[in-house]
């Protein structure tokens, strides 16, 4: 259920985002970004789960989010970019404050957990 939210959502999102273009680049825009957003949601907690094992002390905190979101938007980025979005900046900036605001909580409630919350 969260997959299909994360496509439809974020799907609608770039179609929004690139509605001032003609079609179809709005439609292929958020088919894209669609697949990537149920992509990130399904590997997400993953990747963060990985990430958050390999640092300690305060960079704990940060760093598993930080790569998460680099991560995340340096493959909308370019993705975007192949298939000739027009508005990448507003049709990635949604879906990557989303993803990064859960990244950040969900490493920081794992975190704490583990480390004692120092």
């Amino acid at each position: 259920m969260h997959v299909l939210f994360a496509f439809l959502a974020m799907g609608g999102w770039a179609v929004f985002a690139n509605r001032g273009h003609a079609m179809p680049q709005p439609f292929y825009s958020g088919l894209l970004q669609g697949a990537l957003s149920a992509c990130l949601t399904l590997f997400l907690k993953s990747v963060i789960d990985v990430l958050s094992k390999r640092f300690s002390g305060v960079v704990r905190f940060w760093a598993p989010p930080l790569i998460a979101c680099l991560g995340s938007a340096s493959q909308l980025t370019v993705l975007h970019a192949l298939i000739g979005t027009p508005e990448i900046a507003c049709t990635i900036v949604v879906p990557l404050l989303v993803s990064t605001s859960y990244a950040s909580i969900y490493n920081y409630s794992i975190s704490r957990r583990r480390g004692g919350g120092s």
